[in-house]
């Protein structure tokens, strides 16, 4: 079972959450939380392997329970949940380490098929929020980040860089093990690896970094 802490401050979107979430055979709500810093307490002290934060809380906001679930629960996958779509919220939970980013209009399925991915290690972006990381590479400020990116590539291996190019494209463990004729294993040993070297925290930092650098998907 995928073990979920669900963090809001109002009652009916938990619990709307919660009758979701449990829909799914795989999937146990195990712990709410009415806001960020809550969160951070009962992940602390709770088997957690997903934890769901709305980004407009109380006492602590998500991306800032966000960013001290990093450092306080590493083991713990965070998906940031929220009405607001603006790329800021976006761009800095992806920063902070989140496993990925929806929308709370976002559908039933979707929901629980980011909270599956997350648990599984992937990253997971909701359409809307994915608009918003494109626009963002598409902007001036995206040529500085690109030479930034390419000079941290510089250290990967020509296997390293195939395997990253499909971390880019999203793909998990067993699919870019599929597309390059290697098994899962071998390809999570590389994924730590790439993140070692590049000093991410995570497959959607070291995805981001790939985009920047224009690292194009291997053809297989």
């Amino acid at each position: 079972m995928i073990r979920v802490l669900v963090a809001d401050d109002e009652p009916l979107i938990r619990a709307g959450i919660r009758m979701i979430l449990t829909s799914a055979d795989d999937i146990d709500v195990v712990a709410e939380a009415r806001d960020g810093r809550e969160a951070v307490e009962t992940a602390r002290g709770t088997p957690v392997d997903v934890a769901l934060l709305d980004i407009q809380m109380p006492v602590m906001d998500g991306l800032t329970a966000l960013a001290e679930m990093g450092r306080a629960t590493p083991r713990v996958r965070v998906l940031i949940l929220t009405t607001f779509g603006e790329r800021d919220n976006v761009l800095r939970a992806l920063g902070h380490g989140s496993a990925g980013f929806l929308l709370k209009d976002s559908a039933p399925q979707e929901l629980i098929q980011a909270v599956r991915a997350a648990a599984a290690g992937n990253a997971y972006l909701s359409p809307a929020a994915t608009r918003h990381v494109v626009d963002t590479l598409a902007s001036p400020a995206a040529t500085v980040r690109g030479e930034e990116a390419r000079r941290r590539l510089a250290g990967l291996t020509a296997r390293e860089r195939e395997v990253l190019s499909l971390l880019g494209e999203g793909l998990s463990n067993a699919d870019a093990g599929a597309r390059l004729h290697m098994s899962e294993a071998t390809v999570k040993t590389y994924v730590s690896r790439i993140l070692t070297k590049l000093d991410c925290d995570n497959r959607v930092q070291a995805a981001l970094l790939a985009r920047d650098a224009g690292l194009e998907p291997s053809a297989g």
